[in-house]
């Protein structure tokens, strides 16, 4: 994709509603992506445990991706939005696995819940539990979901907040812009 379709898909994904969840209490706003302060900036790097199918590999480290467009998206199992964009975001990342690696993010407080969650939605992309929030403090999501793209020179090139069907369609040509 060329900038121009660049800036324009990302400009009409940041329009959209937003169809995110806050927690109870939170008067959080979500900004547009072009207002996130990651955007265009290092990614924070991380290390955390994984939640389900470890696959021999009982963490995950945002280096674990190698050469490959990395999808971060922060989740909490009280979101209903999220149980929606998981089976989405599953059925992307078994279409891209040769060049980008999806993650779930929970930012739950406590991890009970989450393998129910995995086993609901049907995902086998990695999922970890960002169990002091340490990591969503460094990433700073607005709202559930939020949904970051990190390039393969780990650069936020994309941030989106909240989601409703048809977002993954929007989600897929930023991926392909960055290929």
């Amino acid at each position: 994709m060329k900038p121009r379709l660049f800036l324009l898909a990302a400009v009409a994904f940041a329009a959209a509603p937003l169809g995110g969840c806050q927690p109870a209490g939170s008067s959080a706003t979500a900004p547009a992506s072009a207002e996130h302060p990651l955007l265009g900036a290092a990614a924070p790097d991380f290390d955390l445990p994984r939640i389900g199918d470890a696959q021999g590999n009982p963490r995950f480290r945002s280096s674990d991706r190698g050469n490959k467009l990395l999808v971060v998206d922060f989740w909490a199992t009280w979101c209903n939005p999220c149980r929606n964009s998981f089976p989405a975001y599953e059925q992307m990342s078994r279409e891209r696995k040769a060049d980008t690696v999806f993650l779930g993010v929970s930012v739950d407080e406590e991890p009970s819940g989450i393998p129910g969650f995995i086993e609901e939605t049907g995902v086998s992309f990695p999922v970890v539990w960002d169990e002091s929030q340490v990591v969503a403090g460094a990433y700073e999501p607005p709202t559930m979901p939020t949904t970051f793209v990190v390039d393969q020179h780990g650069i936020v090139r994309f941030v989106h907040t909240g989601y409703r069907a048809g977002d993954e369609e929007q989600l897929a040509a930023v991926l392909d812009s960055l290929r």
